[in-house]
C-alpha cells in the first residue's frame, strides 16, 4: 500500500539540505544533528553514493578513524565541502553564540554546550549550512552576547570558507558575503514573510515576491521514509521512530 502521509516538517527540512549538498564530495554533519544527518544521506543517495559521508556518531556512515581530529585535519587540507553550524543564538551577520546568553560571560545566566570547534570549521569549509529548527527572536537576534564562530567581514582575511545561508523551520536564507547580509529566499509551505520578519531580530534582504520552499515528489518522500530513514537509525534511533513511525 502506498505511503499517504503529507510531508512532514522534518522531511522537508531533509530534502532542502540534500539540495543545497548537491554537487559536494565530502560532507559531516555535527553531534545531535539527525536533520542535517538525514539530509547528508539523501544526498548520497541521490548522487549514487558518490558523496562521502561523515555522520558523527554514526558507526556505519562516518569514514573516519580518528574521530574529531581527523575531521579537522580534512577540513584544513580543503577536503571538507560541506558542515553545519547552528547556536543559541545568531545575527544578521552570520555571527553564532554556542556559549551562553544573559548576564556578562563567564558569569552567564543560560550556558550552552560551548563552541568546540566551530570558529575553526566556520573558516574553513567553504560550504557551511547554517541550521536552527527554532526561528525567534531569541534565537534570531540584532547582535550576539558571545562570538563563538565570527561571520565573514570584508577585512582582508583569507577565509576560504563560510556560511552559504540559514535553514530554520520558517524558511530559508541565503547569505550574501560581500554586503555581509542575509536575503530571504523561500518560506516554507503554510508560512509568510510576514511570521518571518515577526520573528527574526535583524534586518535582512527581502524580494517583492518570495517563493515557497520546493516541495518534493512522491518518489523523493519514499526514499526518505525507507532507506534514508534506515541509514538514519544508527546514529538516530529515536528520531527516526519519532518521525518515521518505525522502530530502529
Amino acid at each position: 500500500m502506498a505511503d499517504t502521509r503529507e510531508c512532514s516538517r522534518q522531511e522537508l527540512l531533509i530534502f532542502t539540505i540534500a539540495r543545497l549538498l548537491k554537487g559536494c564530495r565530502i560532507v559531516a554533519t555535527g553531534a545531535s544533528s539527525p536533520i542535517p544527518g538525514g539530509g547528508a544521506l539523501l544526498a548520497r543517495a541521490q548522487s549514487n553514493d558518490a558523496m562521502r559521508l561523515i555522520v558523527l556518531g554514526s558507526t556505519k556512515h562516518n569514514f573516519l578513524c580518528d574521530g574529531g581530529v581527523e575531521l579537522f585535519d580534512i577540513a584544513a587540507q580543503g577536503r571538507l565541502d560541506a558542515f553545519f553550524l547552528g547556536g543559541g543564538q545568531i545575527d544578521g551577520h552570520a555571527n553564532i553564540n554556542l556559549v551562553g546568553a544573559g548576564g556578562k560571560y563567564p558569569q552567564t545566566e543560560v550556558r550552552w554546550p560551548g563552541s568546540f570547534g566551530s570558529a575553526y570549521l566556520y573558516y574553513l569549509v567553504p560550504r557551511v549550512i547554517l541550521f536552527r529548527e527554532e526561528h525567534t527572536r531569541r534565537v534570531m537576534v540584532p547582535q550576539v552576547e558571545f562570538v563563538s564562530a565570527a561571520g565573514p567581514k570584508n577585512d582582508g582575511t583569507y577565509r576560504p570558507g563560510g556560511p552559504i545561508g540559514m535553514l530554520t523551520n520558517l524558511c530559508w536564507f541565503s547569505f550574501d558575503k560581500k554586503s555581509l547580509r542575509f536575503k530571504l529566499e523561500s518560506v516554507h509551505p503554510g508560512r509568510t514573510v510576514e511570521e518571518v520578519r515577526d520573528n527574526t531580530g535583524f534586518d535582512f534582504d527581502c524580494p517583492v515576491n518570495v517563493p515557497q520552499t520546493a516541495m518534493p515528489d512522491a518518489a523523493t518522500l519514499a526514499l526518505v521514509r525507507s532507506r534514508i530513514a534506515g541509514e538514519l537509525a544508527d546514529a538516530y534511533p529515536r528520531f527516526v521512530t519519532q518521525v518515521f513511525g518505525q522502530a530502529a
